[in-house]
C-alpha cells in the first residue's frame, strides 16, 4: 500500500514538473515574441541588483524603488503568462 501512495505521488510530482516545464517553455516563446518586455524584464533586474548593492540610499528612496521595480517585473511577467496562456 505504501508503494502504492508513494508512486502516486511521485507520478503527481513528475507531471506538476511536466506542467510547470511546459509553461516555462510557452512563457518562453512570449518573451521572444515580445523581446522588448523580455529586455526590460532583464534591465529592471539589473537594476534592482545595482540598487541592492549600493552603499547609498538614492535619497530615501532605495527601499521604495526596489520594492516598486520588483512588483513591476512580476506585472510584467504576468503579462507574458497571459499571452502565453492565450495563445495556446
Amino acid at each position: 500500500m505504501q508503494k502504492i501512495a508513494a508512486g502516486l505521488v511521485g507520478g503527481l510530482m513528475l507531471a506538476g514538473v511536466g506542467v510547470w516545464v511546459a509553461q516555462a517553455q510557452t512563457v518562453k516563446s512570449e518573451a521572444a515574441a515580445h523581446p522588448r518586455i523580455a529586455a526590460a524584464i532583464r534591465e529592471m533586474e539589473g537594476a534592482i541588483q545595482y540598487m541592492e548593492a549600493a552603499p547609498h540610499d538614492f535619497g530615501g528612496h532605495k527601499a521604495a524603488a526596489i520594492r516598486d521595480t520588483r512588483a513591476a517585473v512580476v506585472q510584467l511577467k504576468l503579462a507574458l503568462a497571459y499571452r502565453a496562456a492565450k495563445d495556446r
